[in-house]
């Protein structure tokens, strides 16, 4: 199935596009609002600037998928394997993206206010002035982050991993870091202000 019988599909109301082997097809700039991509294979789709607003893609395959400024907010990304996707100002916003793998995915200027990413995987992710105002990072793993300038106020890392994450001016006011692993992670110029902090930083922030 190709992107014009994709399109045609969905124009007589079908949704449901579901374990299908899409790699590389091209979708940039199309309208899918709602559409049903359950466990199908987009790796290194084009779907840049695609409006996919509630979209399903739980346990899809994205890898190296261009999402770059594609609206995904209110999406359904549950067990989604992103890595090394492009989501440069993609709009996730109060997206579920809970399990989904964001190993070494590209989010920088990405919009995940709200967005629910318990339990996700992003190691080595690029979220450089991203903003997560809000967003569930419970049990995350942010390892070896690049979180330079962006705003987590408000977010909820409880029993996430930090460790090796680059936190420099990024925004943690009044986020949840009890019981999170921050071993070896740079905080310069951090904002800290009202953030629930784990024993093992408290010291350091009252400096």
């Amino acid at each position: 199935m190709d992107a014009n019988d994709i399109l045609k599909r969905y124009a007589a109301g079908n949704r449901h596009f579901l374990q299908m082997s899409l790699q590389r097809i091209n979708l940039n700039d199309t309208c899918l609002v709602g559409i049903n991509f359950g466990q199908s294979n987009l790796s290194r789709a084009n779907l840049s600037g695609a409006c996919l607003r509630r979209g399903n893609f739980n346990e899809a395959k994205l890898v190296e998928t261009t999402l770059w400024r594609t609206d995904l907010r209110e999406g359904l990304l549950i067990w989604a394997d992103l890595s090394k996707a492009c989501l440069i100002r993609a709009i996730l916003a109060k997206a579920d993206l809970h399990n989904a793998m964001l190993t070494r995915a590209d989010l920088r200027l990405a919009d995940l206010r709200y967005a629910d990413l318990g339990n996700a995987n992003l190691e080595g992710a690029d979220l450089r002035y991203a903003d997560l105002t809000g967003a569930n990072l419970a049990g995350a793993n942010l390892s070896k982050t690049n979180l330079t300038g962006a705003n987590l106020s408000k977010v909820d890392l409880y029993n996430a991993n930090m460790s090796k994450a680059i936190l420099s001016r990024t925004d943690l006011r009044y986020a949840d870091l009890s019981c999170t692993n921050i071993d070896d992670i740079d905080l310069y110029d951090v904002n800290l202000s009202g953030a629930c902090l784990p024993e093992s930083l408290f010291s350091y922030a009252l400096n």
